[in-house]
């Protein structure tokens, strides 16, 4: 499940408590509170494993990227060694060549700084949601343990 939607279900299990009068309190129902704390604890690992897959496809994209520049780099090269036999303009042949290296070298940058400028997106995404998730769960604490530490109910209180 979620983080997020655990956290939506850990805010309803606090709107849906009873409001204690008098005091800034709700009643929960802790089983339901304690289910909820137990499959947080089991999505926080699965949203890691998620930003590890984002990391192992930020490495496939730069592997691609990088091994698209090696065959880029082969074929200008291959062009250039060509150009230099069939041409009898050997000089015009070599500066061709360089510019179409220097082309691939500088597209092959570009392919990878694209690809990391992706990743580090997704990052930045994945960063975002676990912080919101980060903050709402501890918000979420912050409200139990205020609830969990108010003045304790008077005989006529404790039996609403």
């Amino acid at each position: 499940m979620d983080i997020l939607d655990l956290v939506d279900r850990l805010e309803e299990l606090v709107q849906e408590g009873r409001s204690l009068p008098l005091i800034r309190g709700v009643l929960v129902d802790e089983e339901r509170l304690w289910e909820i704390i137990d499959q947080m604890r089991i999505s926080v690992p699965e949203e890691v494993r998620k930003a590890q897959q984002l990391l192992s496809q930020k490495d496939r994209i730069v592997a691609q990227a990088q091994e698209r520049a090696r065959r880029i780099v082969q074929q200008a090269e291959a062009e250039r060694a060509k150009m230099i036999e069939e041409s009898a303009i050997v000089q015009s042949a070599k500066e061709r060549a360089e510019e179409i290296v220097a082309q691939a070298q500088e597209e092959a940058r570009r392919i990878r700084a694209e690809a990391e400028a992706y990743v580090l997106d997704l990052f930045r995404q994945a960063e975002q949601q676990l912080q919101g998730a980060l903050q709402k769960i501890q918000t979420g604490i912050r409200v139990l343990h205020e609830t969990s530490t108010t003045v304790p109910l008077s005989d006529d209180e404790s039996e609403v």
